[in-house]
């Protein structure tokens, strides 16, 4: 690989063209890197056996194997009674929600509870 042509460089400011020029190496801290490379356990090696193996399984699979079935969708419509049933229920719930109230007479409540007389009081004791 070549190196690029200076015409095909990046322009860089002035400013920070001197900045980096004067800059000192000898500020900068000495740090030690450390790669870090983690190898698979021997699980995840097995998983990986199993899996690829199932792929392979999938990819060679022959359809012509396969036997031509026949679907039977089972999904039974309600019959006659149980719609009548739901269209009475829906029809009474309606009903409820868009009763209008003002429709109603105006009534004057009674209360009637007669007490008992004292003699029947008096009765009741001796029995």
């Amino acid at each position: 690989m070549a190196a690029p042509a200076l015409k095909d460089l990046p322009k860089v400011a002035e400013n920070l063209k001197s900045q980096l020029e004067s800059f000192n190496t000898d500020k900068l801290k000495n740090a030690n890197t450390q790669e870090k490379i983690i190898l698979p356990t021997a699980e995840d090696v097995a998983a990986e056996k199993n899996q690829k193996s199932l792929f392979e399984g999938i990819e060679s699979f022959n359809p012509s194997k396969l036997k031509h079935t026949e679907t039977q969708e089972k999904n039974p419509l309600p019959d006659k009674e149980a719609i009548e049933m739901e269209k009475e229920k829906n029809n009474l719930i309606a009903g409820i929600e868009n009763f209008d109230a003002k429709k109603l007479k105006h009534t004057e409540t009674c209360e009637k509870n007669p007490l008992p007389t004292k003699e029947a009081i008096e009765e009741e004791k001796r029995a």
